[in-house]
């Protein structure tokens, strides 16, 4: 929204010269304390063998479920309070939430070790060593849409709902926090399924089933003309608002899935480097947060489509669908060698059926016996 439109609808004009920079500086302490969420799982990891951890961060992270009630609470909030109202509600939440925790958490038990042992604080050089290899940058990019998305989404939604459906501000809301309900909730399945059946099979449903639904939500509405036998026959195609918040459900659902496998992976492959490996994965999700709602809205006045925004993330998945999948069959080829020679069998079986018996006794002169 331009500034100066933001200005004459929300600020008073006393308060015009200054409210819109200390909107800013409030938004950055928002961002500082998103910090606390890779803290968090670091946190949490330390308490569980890995056997176990997808489970307990895919509980952890269900905390996003607080988007959810924003899309569901914030418009009536705002209609009811004023937006300075509903931000002094979840100020009051924030500091509620942080005594609780001062008060009822207890000192992870790898810091209470290093106490014991007067050992020192790691070093920086070293949290960050593991920032060097790829695979933690792969990681990121998945986060980048399990998580960026979501969060743009989050925000993109209702004003969609809007602008190419027409509904109503409340409306919109609901409809937005249907998509983040399953988004946050189902995280914690995310981590068992991990757990149970590996980070990597959940990624590959992630990515394969939001491919399906994002080309779908990226169909944008459009009238046919066919050359019919008694002349031009036309008919439209598009994606009604109700079947489309089916869809956003059913994608919110696979992120929350894949957002507890992406840092399934974490603890599994870098286990005394989580908060900064871990930091880094959180830290391009968040910017996934906060560019793609920028992307969305210059592709909307580029294209002049409300479905562009989806066409982006239909390309930023498929990019990291065969960016897994080119980087897991190199790895299988590396610890199995004979892979990378052979050229007839792709998969299973593993090697030729083999002859018939009666042919292979046919073969070899052999006749076999009567019964």
């Amino acid at each position: 929204m331009d500034r100066a439109i933001w200005r004459s609808r929300y600020v008073p004009a006393a308060d015009a010269d200054h409210s819109y920079e200390i909107f800013l500086v409030a938004a950055l302490g928002l961002g500082l304390a998103g910090g606390s969420f890779i803290v968090g799982v670091a946190y949490t990891s330390r308490w569980f063998e890995k056997e176990h951890q997808g489970t307990a961060l895919g509980i952890f992270g269900a905390g996003n479920v607080g988007a959810a009630v924003t899309n569901f609470a914030a418009p009536f909030l705002v209609v009811a309070l004023g937006w300075e109202g509903t931000a002094r509600i979840y100020a009051i939440v924030l500091v509620a939430t942080a005594v609780l925790f001062y008060l009822l958490a207890k000192t992870d038990p790898v810091q209470q070790q290093r106490k014991a042992s007067g050992e020192g604080p790691v070093s920086a050089s070293s949290q960050l060593e593991p920032l060097k290899n790829m695979q933690v940058w792969r990681f990121a990019t998945y986060y980048f849409f399990v998580f960026g998305a979501f969060v743009a989404l989050a925000s993109f939604l209702p004003r969609y709902y809007v602008g190419a459906y027409g509904l109503e501000l409340t409306t919109a809301g609901v409809f937005a926090g249907l998509y983040s309900l399953p988004g946050s909730i189902f995280r914690a399945l995310g981590g068992w399924m991990s757990d149970k059946w590996g980070a990597r099979a959940v990624m590959y449903l992630t990515f394969i089933v939001s491919l399906v639904v994002l080309f779908i939500m990226s169909y944008p509405q459009t009238t046919y003309v066919v050359a019919g036998i008694n002349g031009p026959i036309e008919f439209d195609f598009g994606v009604s608002v109700g079947m489309f918040v089916a869809l956003t459900v059913v994608l919110g659902f696979v992120m929350s899935l894949g957002k507890a496998a992406v840092y399934k992976h974490i603890p599994v492959y870098y286990p005394h480097h989580v908060g900064s490996v871990g930091g880094l994965v959180g830290m391009i999700g968040g910017l996934g947060g906060f560019f793609l709602p920028i992307a969305f809205g210059m592709l909307l006045d580029l294209t002049n489509v409300w479905t562009a925004p989806f066409m982006l993330l239909f390309v930023l998945v498929a990019v990291s669908t065969v960016w897994m999948h080119v980087v897991i069959r190199r790895m299988e080829r590396s610890r199995h060698p004979a892979l990378a020679d052979e050229k007839y069998l792709s998969d299973v079986p593993e090697k030729p059926l083999e002859k018939p018996a009666a042919e292979a006794a046919k073969t070899s002169g052999v006749t076999k016996p009567a019964q």
